[in-house]
């Protein structure tokens, strides 16, 4: 019978806490309100929530934000002119270059 060590013991009861804790996103963040919608505005709008989320807690900087937001305009113009399908391709391969995916 094998005995468990004091740190074993401690890395277990520090795993279980953290399953304890909750998450929540500012209210002001506003990521409810610009997350909403269906198709290619849908997927621009939820992935922008999630960049501007990121930028706010620190996880990306602004030169990558910038450079994500360029790439999501692109998409965006893509979406206006109807074209769906391509405009969710474009936003699927930006999350893909930047690690969203």
């Amino acid at each position: 019978m094998k005995i468990a060590t004091p740190a074993l013991l401690l890395t277990g009861a520090l795993a279980l806490a953290a399953c304890n804790q909750t998450a929540t996103a500012p209210a002001s963040m506003g990521v409810a309100a610009s997350s909403s919608g269906t198709g290619c505005n849908g997927e621009i709008g939820r992935y922008r929530a999630v960049m501007s989320n990121d930028l706010a807690m620190g996880h990306v900087n602004q030169s990558v934000y910038n450079r994500v937001e360029r790439e999501i305009a692109q998409a965006e113009a893509a979406c206006a002119a109807g074209r769906d399908a391509e405009a969710v391709r474009m936003v699927n391969a930006t999350k893909a270059r930047h690690g969203y995916l």
